[in-house]
């Protein structure tokens, strides 16, 4: 059974690139955090799979359009958001996913984009499976943690279109 999750989001701008083409084929998909950088032990230990999370997030809802010829997307999660956003977690308003996206064409050099994606979850509901509306007053659950990494997936592929 799927969830719907209703989640404030907030969208970064898009950076000063040519607008990408509606990508029909994905070769590749690659996310990285760099949680050496992330100086709060707990944070990081919190975060530890963050970039394996997004990037099967991505992947899984990408299955149906994985080819060898086809676009690569890369996703370079913030470190120091990573850890703000960890730190501040008692007020979920704060609570913040964000990287650079770029998605290259590997067939045509001039089909790219690339811009800055920032989730932030917020005090906004989510629907549980037997209807009850749910509020995250923290960041630190695991139906939080998911919700944010299930947006920030879910609006990588929505600018894929």
């Amino acid at each position: 059974m799927f969830r719907k999750f209703l989640i404030a989001l907030s969208f970064g701008a898009l950076a000063g690139t040519t607008v990408l083409a509606a990508v029909e084929k994905i070769s590749e998909v690659v996310v990285t955090a760099d949680l050496t950088a992330v100086k709060n032990e707990k944070a990081a230990a919190y975060w530890s799979n963050v970039a394996a999370d997004v990037q099967n997030a991505i992947v899984t809802r990408l299955v149906d359009r994985i080819a060898d010829d086809g676009a690569k997307i890369t996703v370079d999660l913030r470190e120091v958001e990573l850890a703000s956003s960890f730190e501040r977690a008692i007020n979920a308003s704060d609570a913040v996913l964000v990287g650079q996206v770029n998605v290259s064409d590997l067939k045509d050099n001039t089909n790219f984009n690339a811009y800055e994606l920032s989730i932030s979850l917020g005090t906004a509901a989510s629907v549980s499976a037997d209807g009850q509306t749910l509020y995250y007053d923290t960041l630190d659950t695991p139906e939080a943690y998911q919700a944010l990494v299930n947006s920030f997936a879910d609006n990588v592929v929505k600018r894929l279109d």
